[in-house]
């Protein structure tokens, strides 16, 4: 009788389910997983390396591409570690604008995070649903920053600018008519602040929309429940962050432990799930989303009441304002100094972590007095999350390791830096 051996299976890259550039080497003993290899290497970007020879303001843009699904929230990180360095105080509206968009990316990320993995366990409609939302705040980073997706908007001291007092509108084309584009328009009449307000107060209905389609579907619990479980000292052990963290259980979140710009200041709540399963990840994350919303109304109520500036006056940092720029000479020589050399950074060393969609993403930056961070390392979520794919998808079938890739909500631009 011939010994029956495990196989080895390559599993992606080019598999749509292994996110693009994730190669997972399984060992399988017929369809059970008995080891599960992740290699990485295969986007290597080298941004850490890369920031060490740009000015502070030139390594921003860099930040965006890191997760390339949740931009403002990688700049956000950044730019809190240069201000600890610089000492610079952020005015109170930039900061309620900061947590705003911040809250925008985390919704952004979540959005797209539940149509893939929906997707990857065999639903198509929610992925068309998560995009029509993901479309209108497409538009609210278009409108605020001028691109949809590599904003490059928030700044040391603040953010790029105000929010614009008028929405982008559709204009009639061969494709739509007068009646189509109208409707289109109809909430796009007021502000950037009016959109956001009225896209909160529809985007309940939408959650409601995505759970009508998969919490009680019993074809996706049957893909999600028990699957993945991981407990919540293991969870802690492996350096799990975000809601892959909360999702077992454990109750950390950096907007409540150790808050940052206004968050101290805004009323939500944490999602903690119990079984550590895909399922209880996947609950945690709608729930986050219906939490977000809350905390974008909050920041548009009292940003229409407060006007103010958007950006530190300390011109050393950041640049004076057109008008004075072009009024004054110590001005222009504050704005071509800043935008030809940049600013320098005392030395120090300094890290700052946000609470970004996928956990914790922390910037340790370290100055040596120059225009160049000396060394720049990014702590990124995702990383522990992919080390731990062996332990939970050991004694699952092959089927079930594309639900634990979805769940970990694996984009690679951070993993692979």
């Amino acid at each position: 009788m011939a010994e029956i051996k495990n196989y080895t299976l390559n599993f992606g890259p080019q598999h749509p389910s292994a996110h693009g550039v994730l190669r997972l080497v399984l060992e399988l003993d017929g369809e059970v997983i008995q080891r599960a290899d992740p290699h990485i290497g295969l986007l290597h970007r080298a941004t850490e390396k890369l920031a060490e020879t740009r000015t502070f303001i030139q390594a921003l843009p860099y930040m965006d591409r890191l997760d390339y699904v949740s931009m403002m929230c990688n700049e956000h990180a950044y730019v809190l570690a240069i201000e600890k360095l610089l000492g610079v105080d952020v005015p109170i509206r930039a900061q309620y604008i900061r947590v705003m968009f911040a809250e925008i990316t985390r919704l952004l990320n979540h959005l797209l995070w539940l149509g893939a993995h929906a997707l990857d366990c065999g639903a198509m409609t929610v992925f068309l649903y998560a995009f029509r939302e993901r479309e209108d705040l497409f538009d609210v980073y278009e409108a605020a920053s001028g691109a949809r997706m590599h904003a490059a908007y928030f700044r040391p001291g603040g953010v790029y600018r105000d929010l614009p007092d008028r929405m982008p509108q559709y204009r009639t084309s061969s494709v739509r008519g007068p009646r189509e584009v109208d409707a289109l328009n109809a909430n796009r009449q007021g502000s950037v602040l009016d959109f956001i307000d009225d896209f909160t107060k529809r985007f309940p209905k939408y959650v409601d929309e995505y759970e009508t389609l998969l919490t009680d579907n019993r074809i996706w619990k049957q893909r999600t429940v028990g699957i993945g479980v991981v407990s919540p000292e293991r969870a802690l052990q492996m350096g799990f962050s975000g809601p892959m963290l909360r999702g077992s259980g454990f109750e950390w979140d950096l907007r409540k432990q150790q808050p940052y710009d206004v968050y101290d200041r805004m009323d939500f709540d944490i999602p903690v799930g119990k079984e550590g399963d895909c399922y209880d990840r996947y609950l945690v994350r709608v729930e986050e989303m219906r939490q977000s919303n809350r905390i974008i109304q909050q920041c548009v109520q009292w940003l229409r009441a407060n006007p103010g500036p958007v950006i530190t006056d300390n011109h050393k940092v950041a640049p004076p304002s057109r008008v004075q720029m072009k009024t004054s000479m110590e001005d222009l020589i504050h704005h071509f100094k800043l935008f030809s050399e940049g600013f320098h950074v005392p030395e120090g060393e300094a890290y700052a972590a946000v609470e970004h969609p996928k956990g914790e993403f922390g910037i340790y930056l370290v100055s040596d007095g120059a225009n160049k961070p000396f060394r720049l390392k990014i702590r990124a979520p995702g990383f522990p999350h992919l080390a731990a794919m062996d332990e939970m998808s050991r004694g699952h079938m092959i089927a079930d390791a594309v639900a634990i890739i979805g769940t970990m909500d694996i984009v690679f631009g951070e993993i692979d830096r």
